[in-house]
Formats: C-alpha cells, structure tokens, sequence
C-alpha cells in the first residue's frame, strides 16, 4: 500500500481514491488535461452507479484523494448539492455509469494529439506501430457532437460504449474518453492512446506513405498487449512511487 495511506481520513474507498489522485497528477505531469474543464470516474459498488469523480474545477495537479466526490448516478438531487459536480461531468459520466455497469472507470480528456485525430475528417487510427495496434477494432468514432455533455449528449455517448471490447471512444470535435476495469488499466490505456496518436499524426506530417499493419497482425499486437502480464498495474505503481519520491501530497 502506498506509504502515504496513513494520512487518510475516515472515508471510504481509500486505495480508489489514491489511485485515482495519482492518476490526476500524472494527467497534469504529462498535459494531458485542459485547465480544469477534464474528469475522471471511478466506480465503487457492483452495479457501477456508486462512483469517485473529481470536484468541480479543480485543477487535476492539485486533486486529493480526500478530495474525491461520492457520487450516485441514480440520484436526481446530484446536482443540488452544496458541492455539485461540474455539470458536464455529471452528464456524461453519470450517463455511463448509469447506462455501462462494465465501464468501471471512465477518463474524459482533450490531450492534444487525441483531440488532433478527432478533428479530422476521417479519425481513423490505422495500425502502423504497436501502440496504434493496441487499439486495432477496438474504438468508437463519435461523429454526432452535439455540444457541451450535458445529460442528453451523456446519454448519447453512453449508447456507443455497450459493446464491452470498446474501450476508446474518439469523441469527433472533442477529445478522448477511455473505460477500463480499474484506475491502472484505464489510465495505461489513456497514455498508450495519446502516444499512438501522436506517432500517427507525425507520420502523417511527413507526407510519406504509411507502413500499415494488415489485419491478422494488427489483431495479433492487439490480443498480445491485452494479455501482457500485470502492465498498466506495475505503470500505476512506479507513478505513484515517483510521486512518493518527490513529496507529493496527493494521497491525503
């Protein structure tokens, strides 16, 4: 358990809320977020309508675990509370939590290269390197942004994310959103898209023809990293450890 665990309050869902303010900072660490407009979901309870969030304009490298709101997607009075979630958060995570009991986490950012990709005209992700290939037949394109997230578009993000071997929904004219089982494997996933976006934007600036994978490969690299041993888990632990290291104040 990480060292700082005996700061913690008396809450629940201690380790979640650690892992997730770890996530938040590496987010920043990395500027993988927008000001303090991004969120980040975690849920706690069987069914996936009890869930962590970040509070409502809260700058990620600033997030605590204390921090964390407790929030249930099956409440109407959510946004009454003295400390409402961001509007927008609330419309699309809520949506999916309430809606994709298999979407345990769920990260929502505009990092730079992602959002490059879902402003093309066609956001395809073509398999030309291992990280593109990670994601071969398993992403969504979004091509009905309908504005701001609130409940109605929430809803309609959540209705392309039922099939459970889509994990990456490239949001057109938006961003990035990722689901995964826990904090480590949704936040490996969130890194390992930014970075396949980037080597495909880069290639794409060469001018060049691209080297694309054919199919059986491309699913071959795909099913081999799903089934690499313990990765996204050993990435959250040196994350942490590297926060640890520098003092960071983020599991209290």
């Amino acid at each position: 358990m990480n060292k700082q665990a005996d700061l913690s309050p008396n809450l629940t869902h201690w380790q979640e809320r650690v892992d997730m303010a770890a996530a938040f900072r590496w987010t920043a660490k990395l500027d993988m977020h927008e000001a303090v407009a991004n969120h980040f979901s975690l849920a706690v309870n069987e069914d996936g309508s009890q869930f962590l969030m970040n509070p409502n304009q809260v700058h990620f490298s600033r997030v605590k675990a204390s921090d964390l709101l407790l929030l249930d997607a099956n409440d109407p009075k959510t946004m009454e509370r003295p400390d409402a979630p961001d509007p927008t958060a609330w419309g699309l995570h809520g949506s999916i939590h309430r809606l994709c009991p298999h979407a345990r986490c769920v990260m929502h950012v505009h990092s730079i290269h992602a959002t490059v990709l879902a402003c093309l005209a066609d956001s395809t992700l073509p398999p030309i390197d291992q990280n593109t290939a990670t994601f071969y037949n398993r992403y969504v394109i979004d091509n009905g942004f309908g504005g701001l997230a609130f409940d109605d578009e929430g809803a309609r993000c959540a209705s392309m994310l039922t099939d459970p071997k889509v994990k990456t929904m490239i949001m057109g004219n938006h961003g990035v959103l990722i689901i995964g089982d826990d904090v480590a494997d949704t936040f490996n996933r969130l890194y390992y898209f930014e970075r396949a976006a980037e080597t495909y934007i880069r290639a794409l600036q060469t001018g060049q023809k691209l080297r694309v994978l054919s199919d059986e490969i491309a699913e071959k690299t795909a099913q081999e990293l799903e089934d690499y041993p313990s990765q996204a888990e050993r990435h959250l632990a040196e994350l942490k450890a590297i926060l640890d290291d520098e003092g960071a104040n983020y599991a209290s």
